[in-house]
């Protein structure tokens, strides 16, 4: 399989002991942390390369709920595809998809609507585990908050292997930028 120039990243934030939301999907313990917004790991320099986007349901839903509470427009202009299976009402003036079933089909499109810039897996564990085992993923970069919380969604449901590209601290994060070892590559060594 030939792979597109077009990078997909998983870029998210998590505890300590690896979740990136609560049981109940709260990010309480996230928006809560000091973060400079031009700091190192930026994630408004991030944005700036994002040509489209792909989340889970539960990721639409707290965005959702968060646009909900602070009245905000929709956060993202470029296209975003939301994996489900349930219908969702489309925010105002905001470019937003649906499709259901395996994301590794989708992955052209993404692809595609990105034009030569990166796609970014906003949420979802088990989507950014399932681009990685398909060999998709190119990389996960994570900010790291000083907190435990127990349970709640993994940062990646199942098993992947990653290789450290950089590091750093930004506020409160520990920051991590990681290429994904595809399993091709694996298989190889």
């Amino acid at each position: 399989m030939t792979r597109p120039t077009t990078r997909t990243a998983y870029v998210t934030a998590t505890t300590l002991d690896g979740f990136i939301a609560t049981d109940d999907h709260s990010l309480d313990w996230l928006l809560s942390r000091d973060i400079d917004p031009a700091g190192p790991f930026s994630h408004d320099a991030f944005m700036a390369g994002v040509g489209a986007i792909v989340m889970g349901r539960s990721t639409f839903d707290w965005v959702e709920r968060h646009r909900a509470e602070t009245g905000d427009a929709w956060f993202y202009e470029q296209p975003t595809w939301v994996m489900t299976h349930r219908p969702l009402e489309v925010p105002d003036g905001a470019d937003v998809r649906t499709a259901s079933g395996d994301v590794t089909a989708l992955h052209p499109e993404l692809v595609a609507a990105a034009a030569g810039r990166a796609v970014w897996v906003v949420g979802g564990g088990g989507l950014a585990a399932d681009l990685a085992r398909a060999g998709l993923l190119d990389e996960v970069i994570v900010s790291i908050a000083p907190v435990t919380i127990g349970s709640g969604a993994p940062l990646l449901d199942g098993h992947v292997e990653l290789e450290l590209v950089d590091s750093g601290v930004n506020g409160e994060f520990l920051c991590a930028h990681y290429r994904v070892v595809s399993p091709a590559a694996r298989e190889g060594s």
